[in-house]
Order: C-alpha cells, then sequence, then structure tokens
C-alpha cells in the first residue's frame, strides 16, 4: 500500500478518535443457561462510513504489522489459528473478531487515557500496531493467560501519535474476561465478570461509578409517604428512575450494566445472541446529537455503524449494521481454515435498509 493512501485512513482514524463525533462502543456479555457465552457491542462514529468490512484469515496467513509513519515495517504476524473478524477502513484493521480456538477479541477507543510507549526503530521487528493487535492476537492465542503471555513479549505502539488510544477485550471458551489498558507505557489487564465495557475513564474507574447508582433496582419503586402525601410511580419500572440516559462512556456503562444484569437469563446461545441484540438497540446513536450548532452532519443513517454477538461455545459471529437491521451469521465450524482463502467483503452489499412489502390478498 502506498503511503499516501494509508496517510490518508490513518488521518480517518485520527478524525474519528480525537473529533469527539461519537467514537462510542459499547460492550456487554450473557451467558446462557446452556453455558454459552456472548460477548456483544456496538461500534459508533458518526463522521463518516467506516467502510466495514468481513475478513477470513486461514491458518498460515502471514501480514506485517505497520509503523508510524504508514509503513509495513513492523513485525511479522503469522496466524497459528484461523479466524473471522469484522474491520473497519481497511481489512487489516480487526476491530472485533473470532478464532477457531474459542477466543474473541475487541478494540474500543480509550481516547486521553492511555498511554503507549514510544515507538523505537531498534524494536520494530517486535512492534504491532494498536489496530492491528486484534488481528494478531486471534490468530495467535487461545486463552486469556496466552493473551497475557504475548502482549508482554512485544511492543504496542500508535500508528499515528497523534490518534486515540484504545483499549482492548478479550474473552476465551472458558467465559473468562480480561479488559487490556495500556497506560504510562505499560500493559494492564483487568479481570472483568461483569462483562461491560465502554471507553474513557479508565475501567477501573467505570466499576467505581456503578457505586454511585446503588439506589437502582429492577421493577416499580414502592409507594411512599411525605409529610401526608402519598408518592407513587407513573408507571412501571421507575426503579431504575435516575438511570442515565445520554451517550456519554461513563452512562452508558451504567446503563449497559444494569440492562444486562435485569436481563432474563436465556436458556441457549441463540437466545441469548437475540437478547444481546434487544439489549444494544438502546446504545444505537442518532445522527445529529454528536453534531454542534451549525456544524454540518454526515450522511450516514446512523452513528451506530454496526453491532456484534459473538458465540464463543458455537464459534459464531453475528452481525448486523446502520443500513441492514436483519441479522446475519458468519458460521466459523463450518469454514476449514486449513484451506479456506484469504477473503474480505464489505458487511453490506446494499447500502440501504432493505424493506419488505406485505402483500395483502
Amino acid at each position: 500500500m502506498a503511503r499516501k493512501t494509508f496517510a490518508t485512513i490513518a488521518a480517518a482514524l485520527l478524525i474519528a478518535a480525537g473529533a469527539h463525533k461519537a467514537t462510542a462502543c459499547t460492550g456487554i456479555t450473557l451467558r446462557a443457561a446452556d453455558g454459552a457465552c456472548i460477548p456483544a457491542r456496538t461500534i459508533e462514529w458518526g463522521g463518516s462510513d467506516l467502510k466495514s468490512r468481513h475478513v477470513v484469515v486461514p491458518r498460515g496467513h502471514k501480514q506485517r504489522s505497520y509503523v508510524p509513519g504508514g509503513t509495513k515495517e513492523g513485525m511479522e504476524l503469522t496466524a497459528k489459528y484461523g479466524y473471522v473478524g469484522l474491520a473497519v477502513e481497511q481489512e487489516e484493521f480487526v476491530a472485533e473478531g473470532l478464532n477457531e480456538a474459542g477466543l474473541s477479541a475487541g478494540l474500543f477507543y480509550f481516547p486521553r487515557y492511555g498511554g503507549y510507549e514510544a515507538y523505537s526503530e531498534a524494536a520494530k521487528a517486535t512492534s504491532i500496531a494498536d489496530l492491528q493487535l486484534v488481528s494478531w492476537i486471534l490468530g495467535s492465542c487461545r486463552t486469556v493467560d496466552e493473551v497475557k503471555a504475548a502482549v508482554a513479549g512485544v511492543h504496542v505502539v500508535a500508528v499515528d501519535p497523534r490518534a486515540s488510544t484504545a483499549h482492548w477485550r478479550f474473552t476465551d471458551a472458558s467465559g473468562r474476561q480480561v479488559v487490556l489498558e495500556i497506560t504510562g507505557g505499560k500493559p494492564h489487564f483487568f479481570d472483568n465478570p461483569l462483562g461491560v465495557l465502554t471507553n474513557s475513564p479508565g475501567f477501573e474507574w467505570q466499576l467505581t461509578n456503578l457505586n454511585n447508582y446503588v439506589n437502582l433496582l429492577p421493577g416499580t419503586a414502592a409507594q411512599n409517604d411525605l409529610g401526608g402525601l402519598s408518592l407513587t410511580s407513573f408507571g412501571a419500572g421507575s426503579g431504575f428512575l435516575g438511570l442515565p440516559g445520554d451517550v456519554t462512556p461513563p452512562s452508558r456503562f451504567v446503563r449497559a450494566a444494569f440492562y444486562q444484569a435485569s436481563t432474563p437469563q436465556a436458556k441457549t446461545a441463540a437466545e441469548a445472541v437475540r437478547q444481546c441484540f434487544q439489549i444494544l438497540n438502546n446504545f444505537d446513536i442518532p445522527i445529529g446529537i454528536e453534531t454542534s450548532k451549525g456544524e454540518q452532519h454526515a450522511n450516514l443513517p446512523s452513528a451506530t455503524q454496526w453491532t456484534s454477538a459473538t458465540d464463543i461455545t458455537n464459534r459464531r459471529i453475528y452481525y448486523r449494521t446502520m443500513r441492514n437491521s436483519a441479522i446475519r451469521c458468519i458460521d466459523l465450524k463450518a469454514i476449514n481454515f486449513a484451506k479456506v482463502k484469504y477473503q474480505t467483503a464489505p458487511l453490506d452489499n446494499v447500502q440501504e435498509q432493505p424493506v419488505v412489502m406485505v402483500e395483502v390478498k
């Protein structure tokens, strides 16, 4: 790829990370009664079309990491495991994916709170671009412990030092999930049994902030007598009165945590996948609310460009998009990763929401 082309892509990602145009990601995790673990998430960017694609990567596929400056001079990535990923802007930049060993990985923007180490030319053979970390991990690891060991042996660097940092979520076939944040140039892993993740501030702060909502409970608030006046609920669900409804990362984290915790446990993985999409409906960000008065907004149907759910147990990744709300599925068990060829295709073949006419006789 020419340097000019890469520079254009890096600039787009820089704008997405720094312009505060709904660079929002919301992640939840449901566990079905049959033992299935389903991490799910949204990805938002209200500035332009992310040109999202799916990629199918066979075992043995080789690629090389970008380094600052836009050249492919970083570490070589050879896939030990085949995987399927959902990529943004460029097929190497996988934001969410699942490998054949049952490891799920996802990138979430983490502006102003992360801090990678400075890139060193002498360490380029062990340097991996932040936007390619998901691809490398999916091709290299099968468990959370392997992810930790792998990250400890490399240098995670920014493709553009001006761009936003990211943090990551990894879930293995056992259901164990961790969050990776790089601050002060050092990687830090946090166990995430809750299964929720958004963006900034840091993960530990988000967990602490949940204590501000200790009064929230599912259901309807009880009647309260106030100086002889009876106060009653206007309707069902008043136990969540005070749940934040804005689209900032702290508010989305709280809302996701309470919606996830209050949803009935699904019996099967398929039911849990559908539940994930229903819950994440609440995090769709309409175009316009992130655009300041007088500023031109993008010609997009939604700032939530796609939503995915990953059935780790049955090795399936599901997605829907801003242009097609039908849920689509890629079954990794139906792919022979020893023989399949590397391939990529847009998430949508038609850039408009399909409408099915109902025939009335």
